[in-house]
C-alpha cells in the first residue's frame, strides 16, 4: 500500500472505532497519533532503502511534532492507531501486527540486556493500555489486552488480559484465571481425597462428605509445630466450628451496650426531673416566706 491508501484506511478505521471522531479532514489535521504513524510509513521506507540517517532525522522531527517516538526500523501492520498520542515509544526491532491500538505513555522497549531482536512483537488486534510497558524480545499473542500501568516482561498467549507489575494473566480465553485456578484446586483436592480415603469395610459408612474429604487430605501435625495449633484445652473441649461466631458476638455486645446506654439515659432523665421538682419546691417555699 502507498502512503495515501494507508492514510485513507487509517482514517476510516478511526471513524469506525472512535466515537469522538470528527470529519475526515479534522481527523487528518488533529490526530497526532495518525500523523506519527504516517510519518513512520515514510521513515520506514527510507530506512529500508538505506537512507537511515535521513530516516532517523525525520523520525525525530515527527517526535517533536507529535510527542510520539517511533524508530524507523520498527515494523508496523495495517490499521494501527495511537489514541491520545503523547509519550509513546516504539523501539527499533518492534514488530506490530494489524489492527493494534496503543494509548498514551506506552513503551514498547528493551530491557537493556539484549542485542539483536530486543523489542516486543505484538500479534494482531492487540490493545496496550495507558502507561503500560512491554519490554524485551517477547511476544504478545493475538487478541490480547495489556492493562494500563502494567509492566510485561514475559510472553503472553493469545486471547489473554494482563494486568499488574509484573504483569500477570487475569483472563484467558474469556475465563477469569482466578475462577479457573479455584476449580483446578478443588478438583485436585477431590482427587487427592479419593486417593487417600480407604474403602469402607462392611457395615461401616464410607467417608463421602466434602469436609471429611478435606480433613482426610490434611497432613499430620508435626511435633515441632504443635505450638501453632489450638488444642482441646484451648477450645475448652469444644470443636473449633462450635465456638461462638465472632460477628454474632460483636453484634450481641453492641446490643448490650445500646441497652446500657438507654438505661443510663432513662436514669438520667429521672434524676433531672427530681432535681427540677426540688428546685421548684425550694422556690415555692421562698415565695411563701416572703
Amino acid at each position: 500500500m502507498n502512503i495515501f491508501s494507508t492514510m485513507a484506511e487509517d482514517i476510516r478505521t478511526v471513524q469506525a472505532t472512535d466515537p469522538a471522531a470528527p470529519s475526515k479532514f479534522l481527523i487528518w489535521l488533529t490526530y497526532p497519533g495518525l500523523q506519527a504513524r504516517w510519518a513512520h510509513v515514510i521513515n520506514h521506507w527510507l530506512w529500508k532503502k538505506g537512507l537511515r540517517g535521513l530516516a532517523r532525522y525525520l523520525s525525530q522531527c515527527a517526535r517533536f511534532w507529535t510527542g510520539v517516538e517511533i524508530h524507523p526500523g520498527a515494523q508496523i501492520g495495517r490499521r494501527f492507531f495511537i489514541d491520545h498520542a503523547m509519550g509513546v515509544i516504539i523501539g527499533e526491532t518492534t514488530i506490530i501486527g494489524d489492527d493494534c491500538v496503543l494509548y498514551q505513555n506506552v513503551t514498547l522497549g528493551g530491557t537493556g540486556k539484549e542485542t539483536g531482536k530486543r523489542h516486543p512483537t505484538l500479534g494482531n488486534n492487540v490493545m496496550v493500555g495507558v502507561g503500560a510497558a512491554v519490554l524485551g524480545s517477547i511476544t504478545i499473542g493475538d487478541n490480547s489486552k495489556i492493562g494500563g500501568g502494567s509492566v510485561v516482561v514475559k510472553d503472553v498467549p493469545p486471547n489473554c488480559t494482563v494486568v499488574g507489575v509484573p504483569g500477570h494473566i487475569v483472563v484467558r480465553d474469556g475465563v477469569s484465571t482466578s475462577k479457573s485456578a479455584a476449580k483446578d484446586k478443588e478438583s485436585d483436592l477431590q482427587k487427592a481425597a479419593a486417593a487417600k480415603i480407604p474403602s469402607s469395610s462392611a457395615g461401616e459408612p464410607s467417608v463421602s462428605s466434602p469436609d471429611a474429604q478435606r480433613e482426610a487430605t490434611l497432613p499430620p501435625i508435626r511435633a515441632d509445630h504443635k505450638d501453632y495449633f489450638l488444642n482441646n484445652g484451648d477450645c475448652q473441649g469444644e470443636r473449633l466450628e462450635d465456638l461462638p461466631d465472632p460477628v454474632e458476638r460483636a453484634i450481641r455486645n453492641l446490643y448490650k451496650r445500646v441497652d446500657e446506654l438507654e438505661a443510663f439515659a432513662v436514669k438520667q432523665q429521672a434524676l433531672d426531673k427530681q432535681a427540677e421538682r426540688a428546685a421548684q419546691q425550694e422556690a415555692d417555699q421562698i415565695d411563701q416566706d416572703q
